[in-house]
């Protein structure tokens, strides 16, 4: 049934269509099953709302460190030296003690003997003392030095292993992160690391080595004492591994929340002025207040359990002095040691427990710095895309379906644009039988089978969130099917290289990105080995060069993915630029003129015409306007086609696609009137 809009005024006739619409949108279980996976922290209720990231369950901590550890695997080399340097250093220091008992006992036997004090032996003793000692520090000093190279190279070799994991990590992985997270996790977490080991290796291994060392030279002074010096270390042990225990997963928590606040500031500053349009200003600062209380409570307890290590192996080392005095001036008094045999003992004494308290308090540093390696070998384990096509070089095209080669050979012939022939590929796309979902349970698209031939332009539209992103990522290999194939020229796309797929498409989004560089560099990033000229002619073939002139720096401005001087439209030109100077096969525009004005976009249209002329291109418009001209039309609700044809056929078959024209031409009549 069907009446003559003619006779409806404006807002009837929008009143009506808008009815039309409505029975079409898709409810939001169905939106759900076409969105990517998002946690939970990344919903709209829990942005604002949500006082933070719960704190994640620790690994295993042996074995967190085992492998720790094994990254320094690499410099075993630079890590021998380091245990010689030490070994050597700690040798040289344990020795003094000894030396200066017996440069005592030369004063008092002086004393206390006919013959007074020798000084020249006393000399040379605390001679040979002294250059034991500026040897040991010598040592130490080059022990520190090469450590420092063995830790930064291994934390330069992890951030490689990192970034590169980054580029090989699936779009859906980085869609559920948190950004902030995950950028907390390069740069925080890895530093934190550096610093962990930087600060422990040393001292662990120092304080090691001395206490063995120390050991022995005990030993060789009064077994009796020796064995009173042991008796409270089982005691400081387990103390130290009970404290411990406690704050292993209070540091987890800390560098978790850490995490969570940074993906919270990185967000509320992208969002910095729609925070501000909406008010929502105070919702940001009680979030933020939220977050960082929760982070206090765990850096606190972190902290605060931690640091009452030292102070415990410091009453033990006060109880083992008082002891070793006590029984060591009853060993003098009856003639069983000397009184420089007593003194070393008791500076060997102190000796021993600082080791034991430098170790103990090292601990938190050490289990700080695990949790933080435990968060980047999470990233490092996530599940990477699947792996690359394993060709050859000199491996040919696989040839197009018997009946449709002809056409595409035909098509590309007639083009005869940089594009066709052996120069590269001609441009065919055909989705044969394909299905994908996010999720296994809600599928999204589902027996899809469509070809776009060479040079023509398939347009993509329907409601917001119906899955027309989602169908172009597949082309991009952003995701990989479930089911059936994708064919560039006849070949299966998941036989080819990304690069080389990827390299053959050019991509407009709708959110621009620029990086810090000049206008020009931005744009030649479509194309780093362009001329000079050939960057100005896209630049005027996309109307660039119009306001570019206008600057006082021209091309040599200054931009960034902020914007500054320069607005969103004339960003948007930039990319459209970037795309027409990459001059690819197949051409992609997802809302590519949703930042523009009416004006712009009549010069960005007939840019674009140009720029598709030879081009197979996929355009993701709401603005239905802008793709008249397109050969094929596909509406998607839902994540399904549910329509396919030209301008002309679909608004014949008065479906969802005339719904939605005659929608924004009720709109437009609603605005004029």
């Amino acid at each position: 049934m069907t009446e003559d809009r003619s006779e409806l005024g404006g807002s009837e006739l929008a009143d009506r269509v808008i009815k039309e619409v409505e029975q079409e949108v898709p409810t939001e279980d169905a939106l759900e099953s076409i969105r990517p996976p998002v946690p939970d922290n990344r919903s709209v209720s829990n942005r604002w709302a949500s006082a933070g990231m719960p704190a994640e369950k620790p690994k295993d901590f042996k074995s967190s460190t085992s492998r720790l550890l094994s990254q320094l695997k690499p410099q075993r080399s630079g890590m021998m030296l380091v245990l010689l340097l030490a070994v050597g250093s700690v040798t040289l220091s344990v020795i003094g003690p000894k030396l200066l008992g017996g440069a005592t006992n030369i004063i008092v036997d002086g004393v206390m003997g006919p013959e007074g004090i020798d000084y020249p032996k006393l000399h040379r003793l605390l001679a040979f003392v002294l250059m034991l000692y500026i040897a040991s520090a010598l040592m130490a000093y080059g022990q520190a030095y090469v450590l420092a190279g063995v830790v930064q190279r291994t934390m330069q070799r992890m951030r490689s292993e990192v970034e590169g994991k980054l580029h090989r990590l699936p779009l859906g992985y980085v869609d559920s992160q948190p950004r902030g997270d995950l950028l907390s996790r390069v740069t925080n977490d890895i530093d934190n690391v550096a610093q962990s080991l930087q600060q422990t290796l040393s001292q662990m291994l120092t304080s090691v080595l001395t206490i063995f060392g120390v050991m022995i030279m005990m030993f060789t002074i009064s077994p009796l004492l020796a064995m009173v010096a042991l008796i409270t270390v089982p005691v400081s042990l387990y103390t130290v591994k009970l404290i411990a225990g406690k704050s292993k997963s209070r540091f987890v928590a800390q560098w978790t929340h850490t995490g969570s606040l940074n993906a919270q500031v990185e967000e509320a500053f992208t969002g910095h002025a729609l925070v501000k349009v909406f008010g929502r200003t105070q919702d940001v600062e009680e979030s933020f207040s939220e977050k960082n209380e929760q982070l206090f409570k765990a850096s606190f307890g972190a902290q605060f359990i931690s640091g009452t290590i030292q102070p415990a192996m410091m009453f033990f080392g006060n109880l083992n002095y008082v002891v070793i005095a006590v029984v060591g001036g009853l060993q003098v008094t009856s003639g069983a040691m000397t009184i420089g045999g007593i003194q070393a003992f008791i500076q060997y004494s102190r000796q021993f427990t600082q080791p034991l308290t430098q170790l103990a308090s090292m601990a938190n540093v050490f289990q700080s710095g695990v949790a933080s390696a435990e968060r980047v070998f999470q990233l490092l384990d996530a599940p990477e895309q699947e792996p690359e096509a394993v060709q050859t070089e000199r491996e040919l095209p696989a040839p197009a379906p018997a009946d449709a080669q002809p056409e595409a050979q035909s098509e590309a012939e007639e083009l005869g644009g940089a594009h066709a022939g052996v120069s590269g590929p001609a441009g065919r796309v055909e989705f044969d039988n394909v299905s994908f979902s996010y999720r296994a349970e809600s599928p999204l698209i589902q027996n899809l089978s469509l070809v776009a031939e060479p040079g023509q332009t398939i347009a993509i539209v329907g409601p917001t969130g119906a899955g027309k992103t989602t169908l172009v990522n597949l082309i991009m290999r952003f995701y990989e099917l479930n089911e059936g194939v994708i064919r560039l020229d006849g070949r299966d796309i998941s036989q080819m290289r990304r690069s080389e797929l990827r390299s053959n498409i050019g991509m407009v989004l709708q959110d621009t990105w620029m990086f810090g560089g000049t206008i020009r560099e931005n744009i030649a990033y479509g194309n780093l080995e362009a001329s000079e000229e050939q960057v100005v002619e896209a630049a005027r073939a996309t109307y660039v060069d119009r306001f570019v002139r206008s600057l006082p720096d021209g091309y040599d401005t200054v931009v960034d993915d902020e914007g500054g001087r320069i607005s969103a439209g004339e960003k948007q030109l930039m990319t459209i630029a970037r795309a027409f100077l990459a001059d690819p096969a197949i051409l992609i525009l997802d809302e590519a003129t949703s930042s523009v004005d009416t004006r712009t976009e009549v010069l960005i249209q007939s840019a674009m015409a140009a720029l598709r002329s030879n081009r197979t291109s996929f355009v993701i418009a709401h603005r239905l306007s802008t793709i008249r001209e397109a050969n094929t039309i596909l509406v998607m609700e839902a994540g399904r086609i549910v329509e396919q044809g030209s301008h002309e056929q679909l608004l014949l078959a008065q479906g969802a696609y005339a719904r939605l024209y005659n929608a924004q031409f009720a709109a437009a009549m609603t605005e004029v009137a």
